[in-house]
């Protein structure tokens, strides 16, 4: 069988009514918890990308019943604790993997995880999920590409979670999983405030935790004995939101959004102002639309509640049609400028100097075959098909369907000419 790629046809205006999908970056540590908790977890608006489904995988080899059901919901059950060994073979397709580091630790007293993967944005090292296991109790060592936890009891201790690039959410999410059933209280300083971390919180309390603090620098877990399971539901996705923000403005069209959390973009949303694009919440739905001319502006990537990271390419991709010179800074991860080259490819005027990306506005972009490097660059790449004057080939885009569910669907029923083929021969 061949490589899939999407093949775009560019210039449509969008217009009509798109759903946001359930958020990944949420769905995942709270899959992950199910691990602590005795009974059935059901999971609603989950959706259903591959890095849930090699999660999923990866639950299941773990002894975790997972049952996927039609209406984008999931029943998780606890079936056997016996194995702790969280096997290379699922866990370098992605990084979330290491989330059932800590809940394997708290509830089953070992934890073998091989060195997570996912993609290759840069310097992501896993030392401050370590370190918090360790100060939590654990003995830690490193045998053959796996990473070893054991505590026969973990105790509540005070740590600091920052690292050289601020906080860290998945090492915040892992620290407060292992916590929940620690003894005593634990007190997590410069904890990420991601909307996904406070998810997590809102759903370890529903199943019987206490926890404080979540949403701020200073999350404070008293341990309980157990964790009973619970019904609940994931967060709107806030990236695939940003994203169809950007599909609306690029095309110069009007979207309206479904199950979107301004909220939760708060940042995004005041840059893409400045950029000449319009945002408004109407009852239930956001509505999108953009100017005709772009304003530059300047941008510089921060921990919640700043400008996300996982949004940088797509915000790039608008910005390359500006009138005018644009200023993008990468805080978090240096080096994800993956997609620089390939916008390049498009006709984008674009000059990398370090952590920063100087935008210099073009007429237009032109369709061209490109390569998808990660799951954010993706995205960006399929923007800038959206607007390109002519045809867009795109491939890797099995790096697109670890975040996005069905993105071709939902951009064809607004109106986008946009195919999933595969290639020949490959």
């Amino acid at each position: 069988m061949g490589q899939p790629y999407f093949e775009i046809n560019g210039g449509n205006r969008l217009k009509g009514s798109v759903r946001v999908s359930g958020s990944k970056n949420a769905a995942l540590p709270i899959m992950a918890a199910a691990i602590l908790c005795e009974g059935e977890v059901i999971l609603h608006d989950v959706p259903y990308v591959s890095d849930v489904l090699s999660l999923a995988e990866l639950l299941m080899k773990l002894g975790v019943d997972v049952e996927r059901r039609s209406d984008h919901s999931l029943r998780l059950v606890v079936r056997d604790e016996m194995n702790s060994h969280a096997e290379y073979d699922i866990v370098r397709k992605m990084r979330a993997s290491i989330c059932v580091l800590g809940p394997l630790l708290a509830k089953r007293g070992k934890a073998q995880v091989s060195m997570p993967g996912g993609c290759a944005i840069g310097d992501r090292p896993v030392n401050l999920h370590l370190r918090a296991m360790e100060r939590l109790g654990a003995d830690i060592e490193l045998v053959s590409g796996d990473i070893v936890c054991k505590a026969k009891k973990l105790r509540g201790c005070e740590m600091f979670l920052g690292g050289p690039f601020g906080s860290t959410v998945l090492g915040t999410a892992n620290t407060m999983l292992a916590a929940s059933l620690a003894e005593g209280v634990s007190v997590i300083e410069m904890a990420a405030c991601e909307p996904e971390v406070v998810d997590l919180a809102n759903f370890l309390n529903t199943c019987g935790a206490s926890i404080t603090g979540h949403g701020t620098p200073r999350i404070i877990v008293e341990g309980v004995r157990e964790l009973k399971g619970c019904e609940y539901r994931i967060i709107p996705d806030r990236i695939e939101a940003g994203t169809l923000m950007v599909a609306a403005a690029i095309t110069n069209g009007e979207l309206k959004l479904e199950n979107c959390r301004l909220d939760h973009l708060m940042a995004f949303v005041d840059r893409l102002g400045a950029v000449g694009v319009q945002i408004e919440r109407k009852d239930d739905e956001v509505s999108v639309s953009s100017s005709r001319r772009l304003e530059p502006i300047e941008v510089t990537t921060q921990p919640f509640p700043g400008m996300p990271t996982d949004l940088q390419a797509q915000l790039m991709t608008l910005l390359c049609l500006a009138d005018g010179n644009s200023v993008i800074t990468e805080k978090i991860f240096p080096d994800r400028f993956l997609h620089v080259a390939e916008l390049g490819r498009m006709g984008a005027q674009l000059r990398k100097e370090g952590p920063t990306v100087i935008v210099q506005g073009v007429k237009r972009l032109i369709g061209a075959p490109v390569m998808a490097s990660d799951l954010r660059a993706s995205a960006a790449l399929v923007l800038a098909g959206l607007c390109a004057r002519g045809t867009t080939q795109i491939h890797r885009i099995y790096h697109l369907e670890r975040g996005y569910e069905r993105i071709d669907e939902k951009l064809r029923s607004v109106g986008a000419e946009i195919e999933r083929k595969e290639a020949e021969g490959s």
